[in-house]
């Protein structure tokens, strides 16, 4: 059997050579507790045995989705080559240390963003944003910027992953592995 981690690591390694922009784009859906569903683009910024890292502002709407149900999925789609894996598991936030290390290889106009944004809420004018992006900047002007205590990582813990590649007629292939305790059992699924 094929370990989902391996496979996930070679096609990333295909996707990291061949897509010009972005390779780690990740699509996270997310569904509060009602159910209402969201999706939006971000950054996987690392992955291993133990899950799949993103960061974001922990009030965005997709933190507060989490913080009612933290089940989420995770898409890659690699059109150049033909390929994507969705991922489903859980998630949970990343240790304060693995955050502040990830916090402090951002650029400085990045680490900045991240205390003037207040990410998702209503926003009156692009003006007041770069006003306060101005006034963040002059406030650590000459120093480093700490992580700010509402900005963090999370973690999916992926319970199923689905390998998609495209097929000639639309016979594609897709392979499927499911988490049966600690072991992944996989299977082939019809297009």
């Amino acid at each position: 059997m094929t370990d989902p981690y391996s496979l996930f690591d070679e096609w990333f390694a295909q996707a990291r050579e061949t897509e010009i922009n972005d390779s780690n784009a990740m699509t996270i859906a997310t569904a509060d507790a009602s159910g209402q569903p969201s999706a939006r683009m971000v950054l996987l910024k690392g992955h291993g045995p133990d899950g799949f890292v993103f960061y974001t502002n922990q009030q965005s709407r997709k933190a507060t989705d989490i913080a009612e149900n933290p089940q989420a999925a995770i898409l890659f789609h690699w059109k150049s080559l033909r390929r994507q894996i969705r991922i489903e598991g859980s998630l949970s936030t990343v240790a304060d240390s693995v955050a502040d290390a990830y916090f402090a290889t951002r650029s400085r106009d990045s680490q900045l963003g991240a205390w003037a944004s207040d990410q998702s809420r209503p926003l009156d004018s692009r003006e007041t944003f770069e006003t306060r992006f101005q006034e963040i900047t002059e406030r650590f002007a000459g120093g480093d910027v700490p992580r700010p205590p509402h900005w963090s990582g999370y973690c999916l813990v992926p319970d199923r992953f689905e390998f998609w590649q495209d097929r000639a007629h639309r016979l594609h292939e897709r392979r499927a592995f499911v988490r049966n305790g600690k072991d992944w059992t996989e299977g082939l699924l019809y297009p």
